[in-house]
C-alpha cells in the first residue's frame, strides 16, 4: 500500500465512522434527522413503510454500517467494497441533511460536504491500488488459457507425428518395406 493510501484512507473514513458512532450513541436524534427521508422513500416505495415506521432502528443500522464500512476502509480491508457502501451512506446523509429543518445557510455546506465525501469514496471504490481490475484479469485469463491450449495442441500434434514417424521406421526396419 502506498504512503498516500495509507494516510488518505483513514482520513476519508473518519467522518463516516464518527457519524456512525453518533447515530449509535443518539439513535433518537438520528431518527429525527432521517425521518423526512424515510417518509419520502415510503411514499415512493410501499415496501419502505416498515423502515419509515422504525426510524430508530434504521438509524442504528445505518450507524453500524458506517462504523464497520468506515473501519474496513480505513485499515484497507476490502477497500473497494467498503468504499462503495460508504458512497451509499454518504448519499443517505446528503438527502437527510437536505431535508432537515435548519436554515438554508446551513444546508448547503453540509450537503456539499456529503457530496464531496461521496465523490471521494466513489473514487476510492474504483481504485485498484496498482493491481489490475477483475475485468482485466478475466480477459487476460481467457487469453492465457487460449495460448496454453494452442501450445498444448501443438505439443500433442508434434508428439503424435513423432510417434507415427517412429512407428513407420520400425515397421520399415522390421518388415523391410
Amino acid at each position: 500500500m502506498s504512503l498516500v493510501r495509507l494516510a488518505a484512507r483513514p482520513m476519508l473514513a473518519a467522518p463516516f465512522i464518527w457519524t456512525g458512532l453518533e447515530r449509535l450513541r443518539n439513535p433518537k436524534e438520528a431518527a429525527a434527522q432521517l425521518e423526512g427521508s424515510l417518509n419520502t422513500l415510503a411514499s415512493v416505495t410501499p415496501k419502505a413503510t416498515v423502515a419509515a415506521n422504525q426510524p430508530e432502528l434504521v438509524a442504528r443500522v445505518l450507524g453500524g454500517v458506517q462504523v464497520v464500512a468506515g473501519s474496513m476502509f480505513a485499515i484497507g480491508r476490502m477497500p473497494r467494497f467498503s468504499s462503495a457502501v460508504l458512497v451509499g451512506t454518504a448519499l443517505i446523509n446528503a438527502l437527510a441533511e437536505a431535508q432537515a429543518e435548519v436554515p438554508d445557510a446551513e444546508k448547503l455546506p453540509k450537503f456539499l460536504k456529503n457530496i464531496g465525501l461521496a465523490g471521494g469514496v466513489l473514487l476510492a471504490s474504483v481504485d485498484t491500488a496498482g493491481n489490475p481490475s477483475l475485468a482485466w484479469r478475466a480477459q487476460h485469463l481467457a487469453q492465457d488459457a487460449k495460448k496454453t491450449f494452442e501450445k498444448t495442441n501443438a505439443q500433442v500434434t508434434n508428439a503424435v507425428r513423432s510417434t507415427t514417424e517412429d512407428a513407420r521406421k520400425r515397421v520399415e526396419d522390421t518388415f523391410g518395406i
